[in-house]
């Protein structure tokens, strides 16, 4: 796959240098056969092809009829709620706890992406994140590893640390995202996220609910 986008890449990018040569010449009234002016566009052609990379880079990438052939991988920018399911067990009374609400937020260009989530006790941040897409046998997959920084008020039961988090990325017929984490704290669980918005927020949306660890006063 990642041959191919190369390829393709490079085509696109030769036919595009191609267009705007014929099209400089016939403005100028060049004659290309000639190789002072076949070579004297070559200034101007990168400048235009330099040009194209930059505003695709910026914007083109986006647009769904780059994928596959172009663009290996999917746009995910923007703000995903849902639930986390932890094996964390209560010390107190040995049970684990209800779903977690919770939110990733994801910043996503063409060459790097960072993911954030959040839960009303912690948020954690992204610090070496990959694509893992082969359409033939059917993986489109993204995962990251994170830094996780609890509220300062909670160091008693739940300390800064690390983890990983690996998610399938699922486009029909809905936007989701569904994956498993680990961390060096020994625990581990399921995640399931849905698109909400393209808008990276800053907080949990209040219809998402509290905590229940923390609402309950329970201590982890």
């Amino acid at each position: 796959m990642r041959n191919l986008t190369i390829k393709s890449s490079l085509y696109l990018l030769l036919g595009i240098s191609a267009i705007a040569w014929v099209l400089l010449a016939y403005v100028g009234g060049l004659d290309l056969s000639k190789l002072q002016s076949f070579f004297g566009l070559i200034p101007k052609v990168v400048s235009i092809d330099l040009l194209v990379i930059a505003v695709f880079v910026k914007w083109g990438w986006k647009l769904k009829i780059f994928r596959g052939w172009l663009v290996p991988f999917p746009n995910l920018n923007g703000s995903w709620v849902g639930l986390i399911y932890s094996d964390w067990k209560n010390p107190e009374t040995g049970e684990k706890p209800p779903p977690i609400p919770v939110m990733l937020t994801v910043n996503q260009s063409f060459f790097h992406i960072s993911c954030m989530m959040r839960t009303s006790e912690m948020e954690s941040y992204s610090y070496s994140e990959g694509f893992l897409i082969d359409p033939d046998r059917q993986i489109k997959n993204i995962a990251y590893s994170y830094t996780s920084k609890p509220r300062l008020s909670l160091n008693e039961r739940s300390i800064p640390h690390d983890g990983t988090a690996v998610f399938q990325i699922i486009e029909k017929p809905k936007q989701k995202l569904s994956g498993r984490y680990w961390t060096e704290r020994l625990t581990k669980g399921e995640i399931v996220l849905e698109y909400h918005s393209k808008e990276l927020l800053e907080e949990l949306p209040q219809d998402l609910g509290d905590h229940p660890v923390t609402e309950h006063g329970n201590r982890r």
